[in-house]
């Protein structure tokens, strides 16, 4: 039987939690509590990149190589890259989908 792969690291960049902050801060000015959650629940569907680091899409045109993406939510979409010699998934942005890439 094979060996399990072990699991990537996932870790959010400064502009990811710029982002992130500015999503709480607008989703927060109706609904404080919405707010921590949806930014909970955009952390929680990020998790599976852990043991499938390839789970998203390669990004749009115009847009780095090695830079991936996932729909997170109907209306967000969270930018990374795999960083397979360190065993990393760097969020890089979190943007919704009206938004320019970044």
């Amino acid at each position: 039987m094979a060996k399990a792969k072990p699991p990537y690291r996932i870790e959010w960049r400064p502009k990811a939690r710029e982002d992130l902050a500015a999503i709480v801060r607008y989703i927060g000015k109706d609904n404080p509590t919405r707010a921590r959650n949806f930014v909970q629940e955009l952390h929680e569907k990020t998790l599976p990149l852990e043991q499938y680091p390839e789970l998203g899409r390669n990004g749009r045109p115009g847009l780095p190589d090695d830079v991936r993406e996932i729909v997170a939510h109907r209306h967000y979409i969270v930018f990374y890259r795999v960083l397979d010699e360190v065993s990393t998934v760097e969020i890089l942005r979190v943007k919704h989908a009206a938004q320019q890439t970044p």
